[in-house]
């Protein structure tokens, strides 16, 4: 079992920043792949970042790209999401996860934390 707990969610106005950290404990941090996903009122749960077990690989989803950065620090057992130029639309509870087979598909994760709620007024 991996348990994570996401923190620094917060309201924030549009054009500003956030640093969302996700804590982990239980079984070996390193040996899982770590995402970033998050959930609109109403809406699916959608991917918005991903990165590799070394940290050597990221991904984003189109409507991140260049505004957030996905990292990890795996010797405090860690993985961040650092957003700026935040916009209304990036308004949703943010969830971090652990998966074998890293991907954008909600699906592959099987471990998720409690969320963060981000709310970015105009």
């Amino acid at each position: 079992q991996v348990q994570l707990v996401e923190s620094g969610g917060g309201l924030v106005q549009a054009g500003g920043s956030l640093r969302l950290s996700c804590a982990a404990s239980g079984r070996t941090f390193s040996n899982y792949a770590m995402g970033w996903f998050r959930q609109a009122p109403g809406k699916e749960r959608e991917f918005a970042a991903g990165i590799s077990r070394s940290g050597g690989r990221t991904y984003y989803a189109d409507s991140v790209k260049g505004r957030f950065t996905i990292s990890r620090d795996n010797a405090k057992n860690t993985v961040y999401l650092q957003m700026n130029s935040l916009k209304p639309e990036d308004t949703a509870v943010y969830y971090c996860a652990a998966t074998d087979f890293l991907g954008s598909s909600w699906s592959r994760y099987d471990y998720w934390g409690q969320g963060t709620q981000v709310t970015v007024s105009s």
